[in-house]
């Protein structure tokens, strides 16, 4: 049975509504992001201003960077992008413990010897780096055992070059739980008092493929993202999860049901901007979210891109909407309508610039309602502003 739909006129901003959030950002609402990467960080710290409720479902499937030695050593999920944002929502006041947040977002020196790299972790795992030994117990205790189960499992050839000491601390989390995330993240919340809910969307150990439209194709989200590879030159048109980075071997997820408990009672799902493939729709690829997210009577919304995601080369936003919907019914089994799925459109275009321009006409048709606010400011076109995308969503709930 599906909840009844309730509906209300939405004023955008609604400065009461916003003002009574950032007055108990505790009682704040519960608005689900999928995302992964970098995309959210900056905005997330904006958020934790106005709600402590937030939820973000975060993609494991990261192949590039200090993740990718992790995954390469443990065959493990990736869980860069998962410290990235519990950093991003930690409490920054002294509540919130600052020497361990400082601990967390620290990086081992590239420039440094493996020797030197190593000693410098035993000086972490005994206490006597400064900082570690700044931080008090029971919480040092505890950050030094999880360090000294990913130190005792470390192959002699793990590149300790410019890690993170906060993923080290992870990892050996993950160890210490028979390879389950979590427990750590749960833990990991609690030491910096995270202002909201992280959670890896599920917590298998796999990559992902894409297939383009030219024929060719591509395996491990770090030769879609332009960064650590040449940017794809031709449209994707196919993203399936694969076991193994060497060769596509077809591999399924499930969504966890307290994930899905999310999903279904989350007062907003938003689709958020970042690469649109491999952070976003990659979200979508576990069996049973999209049929979670049918489920929620409440608004859902799609934030598109601004500027250039390598990973959307040639796609207007009509073909991103329609690419975005297609992943969702993919995965649901009884017959939704696309305005099941999707609410609304949630824009900028007096300041931004959306490839082929906005599809009014047809997201009518599908009963999809484009809002088309002011979200950029016109001294810096290329992002969203974290405020106004914040008042925007706020006044949705």
């Amino acid at each position: 049975m599906r909840p009844v739909k309730i509906t209300r006129n939405a004023q955008i901003p609604d400065r009461l509504r916003i003002s009574r959030y950032q007055k108990n950002p505790e009682l704040g609402p519960q608005i689900l992001f999928f995302s992964g990467g970098s995309a959210l960080n900056a905005f997330s710290h904006t958020l934790k201003k106005y709600t402590h409720n937030s939820i973000h479902l975060v993609t494991p499937f990261d192949s590039g960077g200090s993740s990718a030695e992790l995954r390469k050593a443990f065959n493990m999920p990736a869980i860069g992008d998962l410290r990235s944002r519990l950093m991003a929502l930690a409490d920054e006041s002294v509540l919130g413990h600052p020497e361990i947040y400082r601990l967390f977002s620290y990086r081992l020196d590239k420039k440094k010897s493996q020797a030197e790299l190593r000693h410098q972790l035993e000086q972490f795992i005994n206490g006597t780096e400064s900082l570690v030994s700044d931080i008090a117990n029971p919480m040092r205790r505890v950050i030094r055992n999880q360090l000294g189960y990913f130190y005792d499992a470390m192959p002699d050839n793990f590149n300790l070059k410019g890690a993170s000491v906060g993923n080290l601390i992870l990892t050996g989390g993950y160890l210490n739980n028979h390879e389950h995330l979590d427990p750590i993240i749960f833990l990991f919340s609690k030491l910096v008092n995270v202002q909201g809910t992280v959670r890896a969307v599920v917590n298998d150990d796999l990559h992902i493929r894409a297939k383009l439209k030219n024929g060719e194709v591509v395996l491990g989200q770090h030769m879609l993202t332009g960064k650590e590879a040449p940017k794809i030159t031709s449209p994707i048109t196919e993203l399936k999860l694969s076991e193994s980075l060497n060769e596509y071997i077809p591999a399924t997820a499930e969504l966890q049901k307290k994930n899905r408990k999310l999903i279904e009672n989350a007062e907003i799902i938003c689709f958020s901007p970042g690469s649109f493939y491999s952070s976003l729709l990659a979200n979508l690829l576990p069996y049973g979210v999209a049929s979670a997210i049918s489920l929620n009577g409440n608004p859902k919304v799609y934030i598109p891109n601004l500027g250039n995601d390598p990973e959307q080369v040639g796609m207007t936003l009509e073909q991103n909407i329609d690419a975005l919907l297609k992943a969702l019914i993919a995965d649901i089994s009884i017959k939704s309508s696309p305005s099941d799925l999707l609410q609304f459109v949630l824009l900028d275009s007096k300041n931004g610039h959306y490839f082929g321009g906005v599809p009014s006409k047809k997201l009518n048709k599908l009963g999809i309602k484009v809002i088309d606010t002011a979200l950029i400011r016109s001294d810096n076109p290329t992002i969203y502003d974290n405020e106004l995308l914040c008042a925007a969503l706020l006044s949705l709930t």
